[in-house]
């Protein structure tokens, strides 16, 4: 290809990534959300400790004092492997000899290279990763044996190498078959695969790691069958998972989509958690499903990863970065360290981008769940014993909520609680 050819083709990339992730910020910004409570304006002021009793605090903080340390660490172990493997020809070296024993050919190269990658960049973080269960057994939060905590670890990172495998494999053969358009086929391909994904990982993925049965008949199960027919969300079934296996937070969801939409609630919610507040935990994902926030995230998924590939195929172009890992075009084998070093960045500059407007969306499910109950002292409660059973810091540094918070802090959900309620009485 000619400069001048290679050059349109660069500016081409450039602009379908531009444009990809100019129109996910118009649907997010053009998506109703809630201002969350913050003085001065009227609102109510934000209380720091959340109501929560003085020991609550004091273990929370002491819990964030050992783990965010342990997670920035965890952090850079991850991105600093996938720099060496990525930014040198060690990567490229280490995809080459893992199928050198089948042959070497291209796919196999692929297939077995990504997955000794992600092995890689797993046992990198491993220790961080155990140290962290060591904390979360010292606070009373998880209840994992390390035989399970093993099988756990296996598990996830089994599923993750062959999703990305497969990914990969997909990318790179397209890039051998299409050198000059691989990027939109491969950005389509992208953006279906967050679709299938999104329909296919509670059927699939849920159940490597949790049972599922259902609610017996009783009060609390026909409650919340009516609830989601209140929200105008009807429910098909209500599901316990076997949480308790692992931890004593307490959580719900709901997942599914139209005749299998189905309420799930961990066991410990079970445990002795009343009534009206497990009611208001479920009133707020059912938030989520009448305003769509998973079909709406799905399709900002979607955008977002063809805009990200797009922006991955513009990078590919860059001779020095490809020289610099080793590899010849976007179709050798030797690309993919450099691939999941681009992916692995790009996650995290998007991090904060992606909490923002999951915090707004959190909040939205909040108004909900008021306003679907009509209870806000449910609420609040439920919100401190959240806040006091999981161990979280009910108002974290705004630099650390602004980067990793997905969900608005305790106090924030209370004081728009307490907002709501003094406007409902007036």
């Amino acid at each position: 290809m000619s400069g001048a050819g290679r050059g349109g083709a660069r500016a081409a990339l450039l602009v379908a990534a531009v444009l990809g992730a100019a129109l996910v910020v118009v649907i997010a910004v053009r998506t109703p959300w809630t201002l969350l409570p913050a003085p001065p304006g009227g609102a109510t002021p934000v209380s720091a400790d959340a109501g929560l009793p003085a020991e609550a605090l004091r273990r929370a903080e002491a819990l964030a004092a050992d783990i965010r340390p342990a997670s920035l660490v965890g952090l850079l172990l991850g991105l600093t492997a996938s720099a060496l493997l990525g930014l040198t020809r060690l990567g490229g070296r280490l995809v080459t000899a893992v199928a050198r024993p089948l042959g070497g050919r291209w796919v196999w190269q692929v297939l077995l290279g990504t997955v000794a990658l992600v092995v890689v960049g797993r046992l990198a973080t491993l220790p961080v990763s155990a140290y962290g269960e060591v904390v979360r057994h010292r606070y009373g939060l998880s209840t994992r044996s390390w035989p399970l905590w093993l099988r756990d670890v296996a598990v996830s990172t089994a599923i993750d190498a062959a999703l990305t495998a497969l990914a990969l494999l997909v990318l790179v053969a397209l890039a051998r078959r299409a050198p000059r358009a691989w990027w939109a086929w491969a950005a389509a391909g992208a953006a279906g695969l967050v679709v299938v994904g999104s329909f296919l990982y509670p059927v699939v993925i849920e159940p490597a790691f949790n049972s599922f049965a259902p609610l017996p008949a009783g009060q609390l199960r026909t409650d919340l069958l009516e609830l989601g027919e209140e929200s105008g969300t009807p429910v098909d079934d209500v599901l316990v998972a076997d949480a308790s296996r692992r931890t004593t937070s307490l959580n719900a969801y709901v997942s599914g989509f139209g005749s299998t939409r189905r309420v799930v609630l961990y066991d410990t919610l079970l445990a002795d958690v009343p009534d009206d507040e497990v009611e208001s935990i479920v009133a707020h994902e059912l938030g989520h499903v009448a305003t769509d926030d998973v079909l709406t995230g799905t399709l900002l998924g979607a955008l977002g990863a063809a805009a990200a590939v797009a922006l991955l195929g513009w990078l590919l172009t860059w001779p020095p970065l490809l020289r610099r890992a080793g590899a010849d075009s976007p179709g050798d084998p030797r690309v993919v360290p450099l691939v999941l070093l681009l992916v692995a960045l790009g996650s995290l500059v998007g991090t904060p981008v992606q909490n923002l407007v999951s915090r707004h969306v959190e909040a939205r499910a909040d108004l909900h769940a008021l306003d679907l109950t009509g209870d806000a002292a449910a609420f609040i409660e439920m919100q401190r014993r959240l806040a006091e059973t999981n161990v979280s810091d009910p108002s974290p540094p705004a630099p650390w909520q602004w980067f990793f918070g997905s969900h608005p802090t305790a106090a924030q959900r209370i004081a728009l609680a307490e907002d709501w309620l003094r406007l409902d009485d007036r």
